[in-house]
C-alpha cells in the first residue's frame, strides 16, 4: 500500500508539471504565487515550494519578469551576442574566482552560454538572479578568461 501511494504522488507530481509547463507556454507568469493559483484553477494542488521544486525539475528559468522553458530561453552554443547587452560588468574575486553582473533575471542566461562554450579555462559556473560566479583553477587560467570575456562581452 506504500508503493501505491508513492506512486500516487509521483503522477499527481507529473501531471502537475505537464500542467505547469503548458501555463508557462501559453501565460506570460512571473511570480510563483500566480502559477500556485493557475494550477488551482487547472485542477493542480500545489504550495509554493512544490511549484519551486516543479520549475527546478523543469529546468525553468526567469527572463526578464517571466518564467520560460529551458528550449525557449537557453542561448544556442556560443551564441554570445544573445547575452552580452545582459552583462553589465565582471571583476575578480582571489585568484579562481570571476564575478559577473548581470541584468536581473539574466545569470542563468549568460551561465548557460558560457558552460556550452566549453572554454579550457572554466572549471565551472553557478548563477543566481543577476550574478554568475566563474570558477578557474589558478590565476593563469583566470588571466585568459578575462581576456575572452573582454572579447566576447565587450565590457
Amino acid at each position: 500500500m506504500h508503493t501505491h501511494t508513492r506512486n500516487n504522488g509521483a503522477h499527481a507530481a507529473a501531471a502537475r508539471r505537464g500542467a505547469l509547463r503548458r501555463i508557462i507556454t501559453r501565460v506570460a507568469v512571473g511570480r510563483q504565487e500566480d502559477l500556485v493559483r493557475l494550477l488551482g484553477k487547472a485542477g493542480h494542488h500545489a504550495t509554493q515550494s512544490s511549484v519551486s521544486r516543479d520549475l527546478r525539475e523543469l529546468g525553468v528559468a526567469k527572463q526578464g519578469d517571466r518564467y520560460v522553458l529551458p528550449d525557449e530561453s537557453a542561448p544556442a552554443i556560443g551564441d554570445f551576442s544573445a547575452v552580452t547587452a545582459f552583462v553589465r560588468d565582471f571583476k575578480t574575486a582571489g585568484s579562481c574566482l570571476t564575478v559577473i553582473r548581470t541584468a536581473s533575471g539574466a545569470a542563468q542566461s549568460v551561465a548557460i552560454v558560457l558552460d556550452r562554450a566549453q572554454w579550457p579555462e572554466i572549471v565551472g559556473t553557478l548563477s543566481g538572479d543577476d550574478t554568475v560566479f566563474v570558477a578557474t583553477e589558478g590565476a593563469a587560467a583566470q588571466r585568459r578568461l578575462l581576456t575572452r570575456l573582454h572579447q566576447e562581452f565587450k565590457v
